[in-house]
């Protein structure tokens, strides 16, 4: 047999066209110029290099040298396969391009599928399980940059008595660790929570409610996302398995001040729908469990709704994805019976928390 093919011998930047001949023991390669032989390799030494299934042309080298030989012709290929043992591979049949595009893309939309999932359901698991200090330092510092330009109020007996609620709730839900509330003046009228338990109360919030029931309401709805570590979870899914890594394994100090500085700690700090559907349960569950008046989360939507009939949901919360807000007084509405979150000296005193 005869047919096109390269050569290089591996000491020269020189390719030879050649053709090839197999005899019992040897294959021969020899110029097409000329027909002088440029080698003899031994049958027994003939391999092919490289991966079949990918390369286009893969050289079939002698063992212990380092020239090769290109076959071109698929022919010649499939002849050498069946005629040399040690050739067989050459035999193989490639995908073809337009199988090989598939079957890449298949792949990486199915690794992109298990990267989303690791990060969506792997959070709802793995997120609880950081170390609480870890948490709360998270917490504090993304407190400190948010908080940087505002006042903070100190009326002792306010502030004593919203800690107390807050600690009192999430004892109800076993949440094993502190609630801190911080008060701050101004608006808007919304309050937020960190990880590590950190409340975060503006003061035009308790200003504006109408009654007790209402901010303990509030309250209770922020101590829902605090038992199921939703802001933890916000922002593992904000930043991916990178923050679930870098915690665990103590490379810490980078990522949060990372996270902890520039807008974009606001967009992880967002909770979707279905954190605030959870809250809001939990929340009225807690009161009920305390026999507290449940009314006020309802209530409070109520007068947002009527304030802002088009925008009621962010007026609630601005850094929330809210459900919409004539839902969530529907799913919320409880009798007023119960007795009040405060007495009217610890009443008093959160709505003089700021004077």
């Amino acid at each position: 047999m005869a047919s096109m093919a390269r050569f290089y011998d591996g000491e020269t930047a020189l390719v030879h066209e050649v053709s090839v001949r197999t005899t019992t023991n040897e294959l021969v390669i020899f110029r097409l110029a000329d027909a002088g032989i440029l080698a003899r390799w031994p049958i027994g030494e003939l391999a092919v290099l490289g991966d079949v299934q990918h390369e286009v042309t893969p050289p079939i080298v002698r063992k212990g040298s380092e020239a090769r030989l290109v076959v071109d012709d698929p022919e010649l290929s499939r002849q050498l396969a069946s005629l040399v043992p040690q050739l067989a591979p050459l035999a193989g049949t490639r995908p073809a391009p337009a199988a090989r595009i598939a079957a890449f893309g298949a792949t990486f939309a199915a690794l992109v599928g298990l990267f989303w999932l690791a990060v969506e359901y792997g959070t709802e698991y793995v997120a609880p399980l950081l170390p609480y200090s870890l948490q709360a330092r998270l917490g504090e510092s993304v407190f400190d940059e948010l908080t940087a330009d505002k006042d903070e109020c100190h009326g002792k007996a306010g502030v004593r008595a919203l800690n107390d609620l807050a600690n009192r709730l999430a004892k109800a839900a076993d949440y094993p660790h502190e609630i801190v509330v911080h008060v701050m003046e101004g608006g808007p009228v919304n309050a937020f929570t960190l990880p590590g338990g950190i409340l975060v109360f503006y003061s035009d919030l308790i200003e504006q409610a109408t009654d007790s029931s209402q901010v303990a309401g509030v309250m209770a709805h922020e101590i829902g996302h605090v038992v199921h570590y939703h802001p933890v979870k916000g922002l593992v899914r904000q930043y991916g398995i990178e923050l679930l890594v870098k915690l665990a394994s103590g490379g810490y100090s980078d990522m949060l001040n990372t996270l902890a500085s520039g807008g974009n700690v606001l967009l992880a700090l967002r909770n979707g729908r279905g954190f605030e559907r959870d809250a809001d349960a939990t929340g009225i569950a807690l009161l009920e469990k305390l026999e507290i008046r449940a009314d006020g989360v309802a209530s409070f939507f109520e007068q947002m709704l009527a304030k802002e009939p088009k925008d009621a949901a962010a007026v609630a919360g601005i850094w929330s994805s809210h459900p919409p807000t004539a839902e969530r007084i529907a799913a919320t509405r409880r009798p007023s019976s119960g007795k009040p979150a405060f007495t009217d000296a610890e009443w008093r005193a959160v709505r003089n928390v700021c004077k």
